[in-house]
């Protein structure tokens, strides 16, 4: 499909973009991919306006390859953790806090594509061009105001918690599985808020590279993600899984010390490799035989707020593979569910009380040529305006050696920023 660009220079790239973000959110539907300057390819990516879009709860990935193929078209949205029941022999019983379908993609009317100083628009509309420039520009920057008091209770209590991390130890230590990622959540009932300004602060807060700003019509997705799941660039599939986080530290000795005891952690850099050795396995199932390398292992990254340990795998994607089977060979991503994969999502099925929904699921684009980026929806708030309900997700990667009281501090350490931008 034919869109017609142009592109503009930006003087002050963050005010420019919150006067984007503050346009794009007043759309029924838009997204915000935020790479906070750590990407190589685009610093931000706005798009909205519906020109088509498809939502699907069954025979899904089938479907949004059809959709893919018949718009022709860049393609953004997101698949829901849940889309595992379809991937595969899967159907838990919990309760569906949103009721969301496991994929909604639509294609959007406007794209703004940022990098180094330079705003690209790729309109269907050539009127967009000019008019949207003018409209974003016009636009005053909002103080971002702390206007939200939402107190967050959790669904079931630290006891609880730590009663079920025993019984999770016990299900590896009977040969079960030997990694699990147990997630707890966090809500709010009968409250609202103002996603644009919660977003800013959230972004504000931790400046991730994978952060993402969704509204489809009422839901809206909040998310300071730091996790890649997989990237397409030509033949070549890239996957980053995460596991091993620490706090930052009060100044740059303290930092140190904490890092150097991360590096060289047996529990924290044994998950990492369960589960780069789990993305290995995925990814060759798609791959060109004899293709699959790890490029970076347990590579100490330090962001705003913590420090994390991410691998880098990539692989040689066999010709002519379409987008579903991709997916299929590799979600949910390994970093949330555990290893072995299936057997880990039916623990996670018994131990957790609700659907994750959103949470651990992916949002990205595909672009016409059919390369694509997704995240790991994690370190998210999801608010639905309809039901006025918020929520936030956090887990850990649980094995024998896990000690539940500091798993249960890890979790709050990755909640700790979306707290704080609820109040």
């Amino acid at each position: 499909m034919k869109r017609f660009s142009k592109s503009y220079s930006i003087i002050n790239k963050d005010e420019f973009v919150e006067k984007i973000i503050q346009f794009s959110s007043l759309k029924n539907n838009f997204v915000l991919l935020n790479s906070n300057d750590y990407s190589d390819e685009y610093d931000l990516i706005v798009a909205y306006g519906i020109e088509s879009s498809i939502k699907s709860s069954k025979n899904s990935l089938i479907k949004l390859d059809n959709y893919i193929d018949s718009v022709d078209d860049w393609v953004f949205g997101y698949l829901s953790y849940d889309l595992k029941n379809e991937i595969e022999d899967l159907n838990d019983k919990n309760e569906d806090i949103f009721n969301l379908p496991n994929i909604n993609f639509f294609q959007p009317k406007v794209i703004w594509l940022i990098k180094n100083g330079t705003a690209t628009i790729l309109s269907l509309n050539k009127k967009n061009l000019i008019d949207d420039w003018i409209q974003i520009n016009s636009l005053n920057c909002l103080e971002t105001l702390n206007k939200s008091k939402i107190n967050l209770k959790s669904r079931g209590s630290k006891d609880d918690y730590i009663r079920k991390i025993n019984g999770i130890k016990e299900r590896i230590l009977k040969g079960d599985c030997y990694e699990m990622n147990f997630c707890f959540d966090m809500y709010c009932k009968n409250n609202t808020i103002d996603p644009y300004q919660t977003y800013i602060k959230l972004n504000n807060y931790t400046r991730s590279p994978m952060s993402t700003f969704l509204k489809l019509d009422n839901l809206y997705l909040i998310s300071s993600s730091p996790e890649r799941f997989i990237k397409k660039e030509n033949k070549k599939i890239i996957s980053q899984p995460i596991k091993g986080t620490a706090k930052r530290g009060l100044d740059s000795h303290e930092d140190k010390e904490i890092t150097n005891k991360l590096l060289s952690d047996p529990k924290e850099l044994s998950e990492n490799h369960m589960i780069v050795d789990l993305v290995r396995n995925d990814l060759s199932r798609i791959a060109e035989k004899g293709s699959v390398r790890v490029k970076k292992l347990n590579k100490l990254n330090t962001f705003k707020r913590v420090h994390q340990l991410i691998s880098t795998i990539e692989a040689k994607i066999q010709s002519n593979i379409e987008f579903s089977k991709i997916i299929e060979g590799t979600f949910p991503m390994g970093s949330m569910t555990g290893a072995p994969k299936i057997k880990s999502m039916n623990i996670i099925d018994e131990y957790e009380s609700v659907k994750r929904g959103l949470y651990s699921g992916s949002v990205g684009y595909i672009k016409p040529n059919k390369d694509f980026d997704f995240n790991v929806i994690i370190r998210s708030i999801i608010y639905d305006r309809s039901l006025k309900e918020i929520n936030v997700s956090v887990g850990s990667a649980i094995t024998f050696k896990s000690d539940p009281e500091s798993e249960y501090d890890e979790c709050l350490i990755k909640a700790e920023p979306m707290i704080r931008s609820l109040k």
